[in-house]
């Protein structure tokens, strides 16, 4: 795993926790900081980066995104596109 799709992988896993914070956190998580920096990272994502990796960060398909970067992508279903 490259540094950048390690802090992939950490923004992805600290966006689900914030909104699985949101019912009772206060002040509410700023998602929009999460959403930044996951767009941001992807940018950086190398020219030889799988496909699959960046379809899922394309259609904003965070948790894809997750699994896929854990080695678990077999977890993964077919999504509205027609893409695992």
């Amino acid at each position: 795993m490259t540094e950048t799709e390690h802090a992939l992988l950490k923004t992805l896993v600290e966006l689900e926790q914030a909104v699985a914070s949101m019912p009772t956190a206060q002040p509410k998580p700023n998602l929009l900081l999460l959403f930044a920096r996951i767009d941001e990272l992807g940018g950086h994502l190398p020219p030889g980066t799988d496909p699959s990796l960046r379809h899922y960060l394309q259609k904003k398909s965070y948790q894809k995104a997750r699994l896929w970067l854990q080695g678990r992508d077999a977890e993964n279903v077919t999504g509205s596109c027609g893409h695992v």
